[in-house]
């Protein structure tokens, strides 16, 4: 058996768009694409940073410039089912698989604009600290009700 033919080199089907519990639209710009005429792969994380962001703010109520608490990235991963290049129209799906005293571990996902399967899709995990002391400290009640909606455990 060849590497490549291993079972543990097999690649995870990508998954699809309604196994996502939020979506939002993503822009490309012209600086993303590589020499190789599809997005760089560190580009992937900046939209799923955005992604993230985008909801704890709108949905969660954080206060990125003064509020008590922020998230701290601890962990990360992504995984390349399929290119997209500019200017494509990118959604992004979003769902909390873990959501612990202080911690939460989203799953994340970029589709073309209207495609089923996920062309890139990963993880990521915030721990919440108090701004001043940087120690982990409970989410307030309203990001942890809007993180709460997106709740679907890891199968």
């Amino acid at each position: 058996m060849t590497p490549a033919n291993s079972p543990s080199s097999a690649r995870p089907a990508p998954p699809q768009r309604d196994e996502y519990l939020h979506h939002c639209p993503l822009e490309t710009r012209w600086m993303d694409n590589d020499i190789y005429g599809h997005l760089n792969n560190v580009v992937y994380y900046a939209l799923f940073d955005s992604v993230i962001n985008r909801y704890l703010i709108g949905e969660g109520g954080l206060d990125i410039h003064r509020g008590d608490i922020i998230g701290f990235a601890v962990q990360s991963s992504c995984t390349f089912a399929g290119s997209v290049a500019y200017p494509d129209a990118l959604e992004g799906g979003l769902r909390i698989t873990k959501l612990g005293t202080s911690s939460v571990r989203y799953e994340v996902a970029i589709f073309r604009a209207g495609d089923p399967s996920a062309r890139a899709f990963g993880d990521f995990t915030h721990v919440f600290v108090d701004r001043a002391s940087q120690r982990p400290t409970p989410l307030p009640e309203p990001l942890r009700a809007a993180l709460a909606r997106l709740l679907r455990p890891a199968a």
